[in-house]
């Protein structure tokens, strides 16, 4: 998720960021990709959606919750798209139980939402494109993948709580590790 820009709205979402340079790699693809992409790479454990209380309430429930987390790992696949939406991703190969674990033990309460597709752990490298544009991109996100030569694993050990803008920019709001200790 990235900078700030323009008025908060009633828009929260819990991620973890991919560190690098499996993260930059996918970084400079999404920026590829679409060119006015300025998202982190990241997986999200809650999508986005509005609260019902105030966000530091939703911050005290979120960390209750996973205050008993451990991290794991997870191990990207293949590229793949939806085919309602045309959104390009990343599928999840290792760790995609857990983290429908994690989202099902903290969509509920004021942080419940009624999304509007099943929930589907994934990394999102590019969405809302033109017709004539999903098929090059596609094409363009499976060379690309299938030339990165560093490992497709990452830790998922902090959590990010990130709110969006009138401009479509997400601000980080706190961090958790997950072991527990609040790391802001």
């Amino acid at each position: 998720m990235g900078c700030t820009e323009g008025p908060n709205i009633n828009s929260f979402a819990l991620v973890s960021y991919i560190p690098d340079p499996l993260g930059g790699f996918l970084d400079r693809l999404r920026t590829d990709l679409v060119c006015d992409c300025h998202a982190k790479a990241h997986v999200t454990v809650l999508p986005p959606r509005p609260l019902f209380c105030e966000s530091a309430e939703a911050w005290v429930r979120m960390r209750e919750r996973l205050q008993d987390i451990q991290p794991f790992e997870i191990q990207l696949g293949e590229i793949e798209i939806f085919p309602v939406t045309d959104v390009i991703y990343v599928s999840i190969a290792s760790g995609y139980e857990r983290l429908r674990e994690l989202h099902a033990s903290l969509d509920t309460g004021c942080l419940e939402f009624q999304e509007p597709f099943d929930y589907h752990p994934h990394v999102t490298l590019a969405q809302d494109l033109a017709n004539g544009l999903v098929e090059p991109a596609v094409k363009m996100a499976h060379e690309r993948w299938r030339d990165f030569r560093d490992a497709r694993t990452f830790t998922v050990d902090k959590l990010t709580f990130v709110q969006n803008t009138l401009a479509n920019h997400w601000t980080d709001l706190n961090n958790l590790r997950l072991d527990g200790v609040a790391a802001r």
